[in-house]
């Protein structure tokens, strides 16, 4: 699977290089999946974070009514390499 995700990333830089982005996004979405599947990564793990995301992006609105403004929730993620 490893070697699969190798070629899906090169398929993807030579897709960026030669202008073809759309294709690019396409084989972007593959090789998500197939990290999600490497890590054990559920569809609600990955909305959990993009959830982090859009609320570090706009700190005004709180994702959670229980939180106090400037009180940050508990990670549900960690980095794995």
């Amino acid at each position: 699977m490893l070697a699969v995700l190798a070629s899906l990333e090169q398929c993807r830089a030579t897709l960026v290089a030669t202008g073809n982005r759309e294709s690019a996004q396409l084989i972007s979405v593959a090789i998500l999946d197939l990290r999600m599947k490497l890590n054990r990564l559920s569809e609600d793990d990955l909305k959990s974070l993009c959830d982090e995301m859009v609320q570090s992006d706009n700190p005004d609105k709180l994702r959670d009514p229980k939180l106090q403004p400037g009180q940050r929730r508990q990670p549900l993620l960690r980095v794995v390499k």
